[in-house]
């Protein structure tokens, strides 16, 4: 092979390689900055409930007294619990599902210019507040919290250990 294409051959993969360092670095701030920005969104709703029941109602939410006591709590439990990097793929289900809901009531008017400007869809669509929440949920749920979270050190000390021998029962 020729040696230009083998010396970037082995640029290119040390590149990748040293990238890969940064990935639970920024897994980190990215759920410490969206489990923060959860947490104060779900507390305010616990704080204040019927001013955000009257939010709710304006935007059509069924029972909105009753769901603003279920999005709070879930925004406050499950930002903590993202910020800590704890059973981080099953607390962005609930995460996820705020945001879609948010994206259907406050934010339905994104909507509106869906079918006659795509463009302007998907603009309104990644302007609107929901959207870095969303992305981040899903990068979690798909990708996991990364190295620095409870979930990467249980993973480091019940997981990453080799299997007992077969026939041995470990406790």
């Amino acid at each position: 092979m020729n040696p230009v294409v083998l010396t970037l051959k082995r640029w290119y993969r040390a590149y990748i390689h040293a990238l890969g360092y940064g990935q639970p670095v920024f897994l980190l701030i990215v759920r410490l900055l969206v489990g923060w920005g959860f947490l104060l969104a779900g507390s305010g709703k616990l704080e204040h409930p019927d001013a955000h029941a009257r939010d709710f109602a304006a935007w059509g939410v069924p029972m909105p007294a009753v769901n603003v006591y279920a999005a709070g709590t879930a925004e406050t439990v499950c930002g903590f619990l993202l910020m800590l990097g704890a059973a981080s793929r099953l607390i962005t289900i609930p995460l996820i599902g705020t945001m879609i809901v948010a994206y259907a009531t406050a934010h339905k008017d994104v909507f509106h210019c869906m079918g006659s400007s795509p463009s302007g869809f998907v603009q309104a669509f990644v302007s609107a507040a929901p959207f870095p929440y969303l992305v981040v949920a899903l990068v979690v749920l798909l990708f996991g919290p990364g190295l620095f979270s409870v979930d990467g050190l249980l993973k480091r000390l019940y997981f990453d250990k080799p299997c007992p021998a077969e026939g041995k029962v470990h406790d």
